[in-house]
């Protein structure tokens, strides 16, 4: 295999999309604006997309307009009892120990967060760094800098020895664009999304040896 280095998304990556955990997190996001921000309910929903596009993620435009205690809101909208929503799939953790690269959390969310999924999805012990949003400030996926910064955790320096897995078309797309190999999981694929496809957790390892001598 020619990749020396794979990050993978966290939330509706390794895990299910219909899992329910990312709406649960968004309507903790939404109650956050309306109770800590004093946000009007009829603009928190335009307002949390319009931050989602601009910044890319939700937190960022919280930061700009509205003075965020950041590690406050990212407590509170991740404060969810995991084991309602989570299970550990074994053969997802059986794919990803055989693989013979180093396999990092590369998430828009922050560390502890990612530690509790993980582990409740019983695979915490299979990714040694976690590059979390804290990490990546100010920037955060898909803006190229993140990826910068990613790479360098991973020590790292030769983006077309590395993967991005994510599920947002717009991350691959700028992954790709960066010189990542990058994989979307998801259910569509929409042109030059990413350099490759994945529904099935079972098809990662042929797509990935398929680039071998390229």
């Amino acid at each position: 295999m020619r990749f020396t280095t794979i990050f993978f998304d966290l939330d509706d990556t390794l895990y299910p999309p219909g899992a329910g955990l990312w709406n649960a997190i968004k309507e903790r996001m939404n109650r956050y604006m309306r109770e800590r921000l004093n946000i009007p309910a009829e603009k928190v929903s335009s307002l949390r997309e319009k931050y989602y596009t601009e910044f890319g993620t939700t937190t960022r435009g919280l930061q700009a307009y509205h003075n965020l205690d950041t590690q406050d809101f990212l407590a509170y909208v991740h404060d969810l009892p995991l084991g309602d929503y989570l299970t550990p799939n074994p053969t997802l953790r059986s794919i990803i120990a055989s693989l013979p690269t180093r396999n990092l959390i590369f998430t828009n969310a922050d560390s502890a967060h990612a530690d509790r999924v993980l582990t409740a999805l019983g695979l915490r012990d299979l990714f040694e760094v976690v590059v979390d949003v804290n990490a990546i400030a100010p920037y955060c996926k898909p803006m190229p800098e993140s990826f910068q910064i990613a790479m360098q955790a991973a020590g790292e320096s030769d983006p077309s020895k590395c993967v991005m897995i994510d599920d947002i078309h717009r991350t691959t797309r700028a992954a790709k664009e960066a010189g990542l190999f990058s994989v979307l999981y998801h259910e569509t694929f929409p042109p030059d999304s990413a350099d490759a496809h994945l529904t099935d957790w079972n098809s990662l390892v042929e797509i990935l040896e398929s680039q071998n001598g390229k």
